[in-house]
Order: C-alpha cells, then sequence, then structure tokens
C-alpha cells in the first residue's frame, strides 16, 4: 500500500521510544518486554518507522515479513493479552484467501429445521377456496405424538394421566366464574343507565362494558386462583415437585445457554453472562454447560466489542472452548431466526436449551434444577421460569419492579393453576428440549403484505403452541427461584416494547384458528390479543359514555321511543347504583394487589422496609397504576390502529441502563394526548359540570402525562425513595449472589472500545483484524478506494472520516492493520489518533 505518511522529524525521544510505549499497551511482564526490546534494538533501524516494523517482526517471530508488518504479528498480540491465563487462548484460523480469524464457534454440526406451511383451520377449510386468503394454504400434517430424542414415537409422562382431565376442569370452572360475574355486572349497568339499555348507544355501552369486565374478571380469578395457591403452600401439579434438589444429571444431557443479541450495552450483556457462568460453575455441574453469545449486531464498533467482551470474559474464567461467540452477517427473522440458526448448526450436540434474554441473569441452582425438572419429565418441551425484575433505579422502573414482586407472583401462580401443562413460554429464561423443539417450531413468514404479514414477531406464544400441537407439554416453574430480568427504565422504553408485542400479538392472531392447535394455546393467542385490543376498547366505552352524557344534555328526554307506545318510559338516574358498580370494579382491580401484600406481609415485612413501608408502597404503587393506565390506553390504542391500518414498526433493542426522559422528548411524546386531555376536561365541563369528577382520574392523567413521564424516569428519585425504604424489594435488600456478581462485573468493566480505540490500540486493533469480514487476499494491494480512505485518516484524523469510510476500515483487516502500523509509526500524528506523537496514554481498553 503506498501511502504518503508524515515526513521525518528529528526524533528527540529516540526511535525506539515510540516502541516503549506500543509494549506498554500489550502489558507484558517485565522479562517478556525486556527480551522483545533487546531484540528490536538488536535490528538495524534508522527511524521510529523502521523500528516500529522491527517491533512487529519480532512479536510475529518472523524476520522477513516485509508487508504490513502488523498485520503479521496479530496472533502474538492477542496471545500475549487472553493467553496467559490457565495456558489456554483463543484459537485463530486462516481461511481462504489466507486471513486470520479468531475461531469463536465450535465445529459445524448441521441439522435441518425447515418451516412447514401453515396448516389451515376449520374455517378457512369451510371456505375454500376464499380460505386461502386467510391464512398460508397447502397445509401439512405434523406429527402429534412426542418424540423421544432417540428417535421414538412415544414418550411416557407418570403425570399424563391427572393433569390434563384436572386442567380441564379449572378451565371450566374459570369461564363459569366470569361468565356469572360478568352477567351480574351487565344487568347492574343495564339497571344503572336511564334507558337500561333501550337504545342503540346505550346496548353498544352495554356490548363494550360485558367484553371489559370480562377481561377484568379473567385477570381477577386468575390472581385469586395464585393466591389460594401460594397461600396453601401445597401444589400436586407443580413440575418442581417432580425431581430431587441434588439428582444426578445424566452426562449425555448435555445443556446450551444461549443469549441472542443485538446493538446492546455490551458490558452489561458480559457481566450478567459471567455472573450465570460463574453460578452455574459454583454447582460443580459445569461440565454440562456450554454457553453462546448469538450475535445480530449490526454496528461493527459494537461488534468489536463483543468479541473482545467475549475474549475477556473467555480469558478472565477459562473458558475458551466452553464458551461461543457467533455473529450472524443477515439478521433472518430477528430473534427466533437467531436461535433457529443456532439449532441448525449446532442443536445436534445438546439435549436441552436454556434461552436468556440480553439482560437475564440466572443462578446456577435454578439452570441445574431446570434440566433436572426436563429429565425428570420426558414429555416437557417447554419449562418457563418466573423471572424477578430487579437491578433498575429509576423511579418508573422500581415501581415496576415492586409491583412484579409483590402481584406478579399471584398472576403466575394462577396461569400455572389454570393452564397446567398448556402454559405460557415468554421467549426468556426457560428452558427447552431441543430436538422436538428443531421438528415442529420452525416459523414460517405470514402471507400476505401490511404490518400483520411476514416475520412473526411474537414468536414465544407460537412455539409454545406449535410444541403442545406436537404432543409436548409446556410448564411453568412459578416457584422456582433465581431468574432474573430486568424492567424498561422509564414509560416511553416500556410503551416501544408495548408497540412491537402489540403488533406481534396481533399478527398472531391470524393463527388463531390453525389446525391442531390445543384450545388453551388459542386462549393464548386470544389473551395476547386482548391485552392490547381492550384499550381501543375502553377508550370506544369511554367516547360512547361521553357521547351519551352529550344527548341527555343538548337533547330532551324521549318517553316514547316506540311507535303507537301506549306508556312512557321515564329515564331512571341511580347514582348511587353507578358508585357501587365503580366500587365492585375497583375491587376486582385492586383486590388482587392488596392479597399480595397480605400474603407477603404473613412471611415477613423486613426484606420490604417494614409492614408500614409495605403498605405505603403498595398505596402509591395503586396509585402510580391508576394514574398510568389512561396513558397507556392512548398509546395501546393508537398501536391498534395502527397496526390494523398497515404502519409497521421498527425493531431497535430496548434501553439497557437507567435512561432519564427529556423534557422534549416528553412534550414529544405526549403532547398531543395532553391537549386531548385538556380538551374533552373542558368539553365535559361544558355539558354537565359533575360528570367531570366521574372522569377526572382519566381526563386528569392525561394531562398530567408529561410531568409524569419525565419525574418518574428520574434515577435520584428513585434511589431517594430506595432509601427511604420505599418499592424496595428482597433483590435490593439482600440482593442475590449473582445479582451481587454482575454488580460487580458492570463497574469494573472498562469503557467499550470505539473506532479510535480499534485503530490505535494493539490489542483491540488486533481483536478487530481478526473478526473483519472482508474476503482481501495477504499481500494483494488494496482498492483505490480503501488507499484513499486510509490516506484521509491519516491526514485528517478520525473526525474526517464519515461513518461508511470508518465501517470499512474495521471490516477490512489488512487496511485497518496498515492503518494501525502507519498511525504508530508516523513521527506526527493527528491528535485525534489519541497523542501517539507526544507519549499520552490511550483510552483504557477492553482487555487487562
Amino acid at each position: 500500500m503506498e501511502l504518503h505518511t508524515a515526513p521525518e522529524l528529528t526524533d528527540s525521544r529516540g526511535r525506539f521510544d515510540r516502541c516503549e510505549e506500543y509494549l506498554d499497551r500489550l502489558a507484558l511482564s517485565d522479562e517478556k518486554r525486556t527480551a522483545l526490546m533487546a531484540r528490536v534494538r538488536g535490528m538495524a533501524a534508522s527511524s521510529t518507522r523502521e523500528a516500529m516494523a522491527n517491533l512487529h517482526r519480532a512479536l510475529a517471530e518472523n524476520a522477513n515479513a516485509q508487508d504490513n508488518p502488523a498485520y503479521q504479528s496479530i496472533e502474538r498480540r492477542l496471545s500475549l493479552a487472553y493467553g496467559a491465563s490457565g495456558g489456554a487462548g483463543p484459537h485463530l484460523a486462516v481461511d481462504r484467501p489466507p486471513r486470520l480469524r479468531i475461531v469463536t464457534t465450535p465445529p459445524l454440526n448441521r441439522s435441518s429445521m425447515v418451516p412447514q406451511p401453515w396448516a389451515k383451520g376449520w374455517l378457512a377449510r369451510l371456505l375454500q377456496p376464499w380460505g386461502s386468503k386467510l391464512i398460508v394454504p397447502g397445509a401439512a400434517r405434523r406429527q402429534h405424538t412426542p418424540e423421544a430424542p432417540g428417535g421414538h414415537d412415544e414418550v411416557s409422562d407418570p403425570r399424563t394421566v391427572d393433569w390434563h382431565p384436572a386442567g380441564l376442569r379449572r378451565r371450566i370452572v374459570l369461564l363459569a366464574l366470569v361468565i356469572a360475574q360478568t352477567v351480574v355486572a351487565t344487568e347492574f349497568m343495564s339497571a344503572v343507565l336511564p334507558y337500561h339499555g333501550g337504545q342503540p348507544l346505550e346496548t353498544l355501552l352495554l356490548v363494550l362494558f360485558a367484553i371489559l369486565f370480562g377481561w377484568v374478571s379473567a385477570g381477577f380469578w386468575t390472581a385469586m386462583a395464585g393466591f389460594f395457591l401460594l397461600l396453601i403452600g401445597r401444589d400436586r401439579y407443580a413440575i418442581s415437585r417432580t425431581v430431587a434438589e441434588d439428582a444426578p444429571i445424566a452426562d449425555d444431557a448435555r445443556t446450551a445457554v444461549v443469549m441472542p443479541i443485538c446493538n446492546e450495552d455490551v458490558a452489561r450483556v458480559f457481566a450478567g453472562l459471567r455472573a450465570t457462568y460463574r453460578s452455574v460453575a459454583m454447582t460443580g455441574e459445569l461440565e454440562h454447560f456450554d454457553f453462546f453469545v448469538l450475535s445480530d449486531s449490526s454496528n461493527l464498533e459494537t461488534r468489536v466489542a463483543e468479541v473482545a467482551a467475549w475474549l475477556e470474559l473467555c480469558r478472565a474464567v477459562g473458558g475458551f472452548g466452553r464458551i461461543f461467540h457467533r455473529w450472524r452477517r443477515h439478521r433472518i427473522k430477528r430473534k427466533s431466526g437467531n436461535v433457529a440458526d443456532f439449532c441448525r448448526r449446532w442443536g445436534k450436540n445438546y439435549r436441552y436449551m436454556i434461552v436468556l434474554d440480553a439482560d437475564s441473569v440466572m443462578s446456577g441452582r435454578c439452570i441445574t434444577s431446570l434440566v433436572r425438572m426436563a429429565e425428570a419429565n420426558p414429555n416437557a418441551g417447554i419449562i418457563q421460569t418466573a423471572p424477578r425484575a430487579a437491578g433498575r433505579e429509576t423511579l418508573y422502573a422500581r415501581m415496576q419492579q415492586f409491583a412484579t414482586c409483590v402481584y406478579g407472583p399471584l398472576f403466575t401462580a394462577g396461569l400455572h393453576y389454570w393452564q397446567l401443562g398448556e402454559s405460557h413460554y415468554w421467549g426468556h429464561n426457560a428452558i427447552i428440549r431441543v430436538a422436538p423443539f428443531i421438528r415442529h417450531c420452525a416459523l414460517g413468514r405470514l402471507p400476505g403484505s401490511g404490518s400483520l404479514s411476514g416475520e412473526i414477531l411474537s414468536h414465544d406464544f407460537v412455539e409454545a403452541a406449535l410444541m403442545r400441537r406436537a404432543g409436548w407439554a409446556v410448564w411453568i416453574a412459578y416457584d422456582l427461584p433465581g431468574s432474573y430480568e430486568e424492567m424498561p427504565p422509564n414509560l416511553i422504553d416500556e410503551l416501544k416494547r408495548d408497540r412491537r408485542w402489540c403488533q406481534g400479538n396481533l399478527m398472531n392472531f391470524r393463527l388463531f384458528l390453525m389446525k391442531g392447535l390445543h384450545p388453551a394455546h388459542r386462549a393464548v393467542f386470544m389473551t395476547g390479543v386482548m391485552a392490547y385490543l381492550s384499550a381501543p376498547l375502553w377508550f370506544a366505552f369511554l367516547i360512547v359514555s361521553t357521547w351519551l352524557l352529550a344527548e341527555h344534555a343538548l337533547r330532551p328526554p324521549t318517553y316514547f321511543p316506540e311507535p303507537y307506545q301506549l306508556f312512557p318510559v321515564w329515564p331512571e338516574w341511580h347514582p348511587e347504583w353507578a358508585i357501587a358498580l365503580f366500587s365492585a370494579t375497583a375491587t376486582l382491580l385492586f383486590l388482587p394487589k392488596i392479597f399480595g401484600m397480605l400474603l407477603l406481609g404473613a412471611k415477613g415485612t423486613h426484606p420490604y422496609g417494614d409492614g408500614v413501608r409495605l403498605m405505603a408502597s403498595t398505596v402509591a404503587e395503586m396509585f402510580m397504576s391508576a394514574l398510568l393506565a389512561p396513558i397507556r390506553m392512548l398509546f395501546h390504542t393508537r398501536f391498534v390502529l395502527t397496526a390494523l391500518m398497515g404502519w409497521t414498526v421498527s425493531w431497535k433493542s430496548p434501553a439497557r441502563e437507567d435512561a432519564a426522559t427529556t423534557w422534549t422528548e416528553a412534550i414529544k411524546r405526549h403532547g398531543t394526548q395532553t391537549l386531548f386531555g385538556v380538551v374533552w376536561a373542558s368539553g365535559i365541563y361544558w355539558l354537565n359540570p359533575a360528570y367531570l369528577w366521574w372522569l377526572l382520574p382519566i381526563i386528569g392523567a392525561l394531562i398530567l402525562s408529561i410531568p409524569v413521564s419525565v419525574f418518574t424516569s428520574r434515577a435520584s428519585l428513585g434511589q431517594s425513595f430506595r432509601k427511604a425504604r420505599l418499592f424496595l424489594i428482597p433483590e435490593e435488600s439482600w440482593p442475590p449472589l449473582e445479582i451481587r456478581m454482575t454488580n460487580r462485573y458492570l463497574r469494573r468493566a472498562a469503557p467499550a472500545p470505539d473506532f479510535v480505540t480499534a485503530v490505535v490500540d494493539p490489542v483491540v486493533n488486533a481483536v478487530a483484524c481478526a473478526t473483519g469480514s472482508a474476503r482481501q487476499v495477504e499481500n494483494e494491494a488494496p482498492s483505490a478506494e480503501r488507499t484513499e480512505v486510509v490516506q484521509k485518516a491519516l491526514e485528517g484524523g478520525p473526525e474526517a472520516l464519515t461513518g461508511p469510510e470508518r465501517t470499512l476500515l474495521l471490516d477490512d483487516p489488512m487496511v485497518l492493520s496498515s492503518l494501525h502500523f502507519e498511525v504508530w509509526a508516523a513521527e506526527k500524528a493527528q491528535p485525534g489518533w489519541v497523542g501517539v506523537a507526544d507519549g499520552a496514554k490511550f483510552q483504557e481498553g477492553v482487555h487487562p
């Protein structure tokens, strides 16, 4: 590569000083450093440039390396940085055309995982040929009996006879309770209305009320079932009771712990993974597990940081050969495609896989218990844990953490009570049997165009449904401790996540009538839709109520609504009945929270501050949830409408740090609903000032949405409440070992390397060169475009480079190593290259 470098200047510090600085960055022992410098000084060098070339030849132990000497020293730089502990280091291979690369994955052991055409439901078959427009045509019959890992068709499960009829009986009871309660409440609501549902608007209002009340009732009875299950403390169907805690794990029960990531906070990802790895190692069962980081990251700097962090993790724990990193060039089907890619490449090597999220942390005891449960229950295809939320400091996140800690166990246990072996799968912190997952859970694209077609977003619900459809059970280990995750730090980040979930659940509803699905998982699809469809229904209920108010305020009463009516219909107003109905509905919403608080109080309140603080936190959380509900209602309504109108959403990784919402962003996100709340309140006041009191909790929340969003996102407020021991959870009072280790590793993590570090730092540059993907042959002249970019970088510094130019450099090992050498060899480099010329220290990298 012909480059016009800076002119040689008088080297007042000596031509070997730059070599000394370079070796400082390699953190060598005194003995190795002395030996290398003695060899460099023994070579003929009349300038700093020649001395640096000799240094790279000495590192590479190749005295004949003339072209691009920095590329020759990559392997030695990596071994010096990461091969010191335990003797093992990263393995490098040579591709064709010749190119060094770090081997980050095990050898391939491919298997086929091909999506089957979506089977048509009974409605699609009935409406042939029109049904072909509803769902993918060409249904293929699937195996509906479980297959053993060895290929057998049937697998015995000693509990199969017990839980199927029990689950059916329980669901019939749930359905009866919800219907009966909804009928009574709707009759009561009709008595409250002036014309008892006799007018069209009142009829519409009653229909909306019945749907919404039924939804609330289902949640109430789910929480009540969970409350009594946790209160009694005995559950004959709990999957955790099927295995002894110290049961041995078979040698062939190999398990892969996989963590799909995409442009995440690298330090947080690897801190959590390291804590999980160390916890598994403490159990003495580490030989049964391998760990995979499955990266879909598109940012090249993030990719370099991931590989550097992976190398440091392997060096620190001796994990080479057990911890792997895989980067996909093409992000097909997002997370589900990433997991499927793993299954196709290495699924044959493992009986189970435990799927983590980027913010997941799991204890070794939890992970080994999942394997033991799966071994003891050969019919279990998926076992889902109930992750506890922890680790955030913002006020919003701490309120959510408190809510999931106090009330979440009731709903999770209640879901288990009604569903048993036809439970939910939430996509992470769960164990999956690999063989049936490969055979039955490959996801094809939904046909058609628009936002409800294409790649399935909420893949977890569909995978659970397909697993159960094939005859495998899906369980929730609701009482298994040691599973943790993080909540969104603020309301806006939560709503961004909800928009994606909303579209995914609406897409899944297209599979509601698919042939062979278990009724329980059809109900799961329905509840997934109702979780977001309830928002526009609630909004419609409020609009219809306002419309009725306007009619009664602006029009005279109609006493003879029917032709030839002999007797008048007198409108009846019963505000006391309305108050009673409102109180009953509020009871269904808030009673589970009170019961959750009482359940914790019975076990001891010290982890939550004390009894008074637990009660105060519960009341404050109930108030805030009521304040946030109308804000979520409008957002979810917009999400549903835009999805149905065909507007797609972008997929970005959620925030993994305590990010605060700025006033500018809050005004942008909440300004419209604030204005809507003011207009709505003004209209209600003009129609009937007394009615404003009924809607004040809703309209007032909309008007206050901007300051609520901003102040709840503040970490300082969250820390103040924590000092006051409010919204306290056990993971804060007595943090588990895994949480403490994660926080410690995160505090000690060096800053992620940026572009400048990848160019200048000897170790990070070696990592970047060994992970670049450009297929340039060694010693082959680079293209004119690459030569121009390197020259531009040397003359103008990193600030002169555009984003695509930086990407070009990072992706080409030959050019990047050449730039690395030229920056160090130049007598007078640009200040942007971290002060190489004057001997200033580089920013801390990610290596030791």
